[in-house]
């Protein structure tokens, strides 16, 4: 054996005997001199094997995100946004065509009142707009030939469901975790996809197929934004409420009950309401919201699938885009389905899926169309939820009373044809026979 093969052969026994352990309290007592920012963290393990031929790592991130109710926050003294953009020199910010119609004019004299330098993109966030383009256009004003974010320099988006999904996409890919700050427009926004983790854009004849999870670091919910919504977006957002209410919280489902109809006719208690449904909207907001993230946020990167806030959204991803419905109908159309679908398993009784159905066809969300009784369709739609979900079942939630559900591992195509057959017949005795209003996207022109 030559000296060179006899130095490297002893030089390979020694590092097989050598302590490969590593002290993460190292890492810990470094922490706030090297994070990249104020709302990531992480911490990580390393050990070595005995073999000298593999070792193990586990690694933890941690991030911080909060949720806040604001009246008028582009009121110039409403400190919110000053306080978060003052030190940093200026907002980069990320805006909907019509939010900029609308607000643009107050938004832009807010951060001259309050002497930010305010950078801006204006972008059409229609369905149709809900693409890998979109993304990179995004991409192209955030990047270095752009406004050259900072990583840690938290972007503005305000908009609504569409822009929040989209642009929070793109602030993951930018310097691969850019933080944002996400104003919602629109109650779809505000209540659902605006806190969400789930950033994304839509896949072929799939909704929001691709995406990565990246949650803002802090969500702004203004109810007053929604003064200047259509009655046809408010109805649209409320299935997102709706859904929180029948698999978490009864005293919110009986506030819907109660109130629903006059917080689509008051834009949510903006236009000729008292003082008592400003309460209620309040409460409506801030219980769909709480319900919403006590289950999405604490399980930030859908690593566990008891995920109540899917009720709707097992077989609407797929018919969705297909029958062209409104992102709200075609959830009214999921959960009443799973409501009949639940009944039949014996999981509800028929009172209170009638109360389920009910609530929704109240405000005019759709409870049945059409493109449900395509049994290969819907069965495409289990197949892709079940990818999606890890392929180890459906878990598709269901209602198991009012406030409460469970969760189906499998849905077989003859219970499936089954249950849509009965909610077919029952929808049948229905105004309209289930029929909701302004359900499709060219209803309001968002196509």
């Amino acid at each position: 054996m030559s000296n060179a093969i006899s130095t490297s052969v002893a030089v390979i026994e020694e590092v097989k005997k050598a302590d490969f352990t590593f002290d993460p309290s190292i890492r810990r007592d470094h922490a706030e001199k090297y994070r990249t920012s104020e709302w990531y963290d992480g911490r990580g393990e390393i050990r070595a094997v005995e073999d000298g031929r593999s070792f193990q790592i586990s690694a933890t991130f941690t991030l911080e995100s909060e949720v806040r109710l604001v009246d008028r926050v582009f009121d110039p003294s409403n400190p919110v946004l000053a306080e978060i953009y003052k030190t940093r020199g200026r907002c980069v910010a990320v805006v909907d065509q019509t939010v900029n119609e609308l607000y643009g004019e107050s938004l832009r004299d807010y951060f001259k009142q309050n002497e930010i330098p305010l950078e801006a993109l204006v972008c059409r966030a229609w369905e149709s707009d809900k693409t890998p383009d979109t993304v990179h256009k995004i991409l192209a004003f955030l990047g270095k030939d752009g406004c050259d974010v900072s990583r840690n320099e938290p972007v503005l988006i305000i908009g609504g469901g569409v822009l929040s999904d989209v642009a929070g996409l793109a602030c993951s890919l930018q310097h691969r975790r850019t933080p944002y700050v996400m104003i919602g427009s629109s109650i779809v926004a505000a209540i659902d996809a605006g806190p969400s983790p789930r950033t994304c854009t839509n896949g072929n004849l799939f909704k929001n197929g691709i995406g990565a999870y990246h949650p803002p670091v802090l969500t702004i919910v203004d109810r007053t934004l929604f003064r200047t919504l259509p009655k046809g977006h408010i109805r649209n957002g409320m299935a997102e409420i709706i859904k929180m209410a029948v698999t978490d919280d009864p005293i919110l489902f009986e506030l819907m009950e109660k109130y629903g109809q006059r917080l689509v006719d008051t834009h949510f208690a903006n236009i000729d309401a008292d003082e008592e449904l400003e309460k209620v909207a309040d409460e409506v907001i801030y219980r769909a919201l709480y319900s919403y993230m006590k289950h999405e946020g604490t399980n930030m990167f859908e690593t566990y699938q008891d995920r109540p806030h899917a009720y709707g959204h097992t077989w609407s991803p797929r018919f969705e885009p297909v029958a062209k419905l409104m992102h709200g109908h075609a959830v009214g159309v999921g959960m009443a389905f799973g409501a009949t679908l639940a009944l039949e398993m014996g999981w509800i009784n028929e009172a209170e899926r009638n109360r389920i159905v009910a609530l929704c066809t109240s405000i005019g969300l759709s409870v049945y169309h059409p493109i449900i009784e395509d049994t290969d369709l819907m069965l495409k739609g289990q197949k892709n939820i079940r990818r999606k979900r890890g392929s180890s079942g459906l878990w598709a939630p269901l209602p198991t009373g009012i406030g409460s559900c469970g969760f189906a591992g499998e849905v077989p195509p003859d219970l499936l044809i089954s249950a849509v057959e009965e909610h077919k017949r029952f929808c049948a005795s229905l105004p309209g026979e289930g029929k909701g209003e302004e359900m499709y996207l060219s209803d309001l022109g968002l196509e």
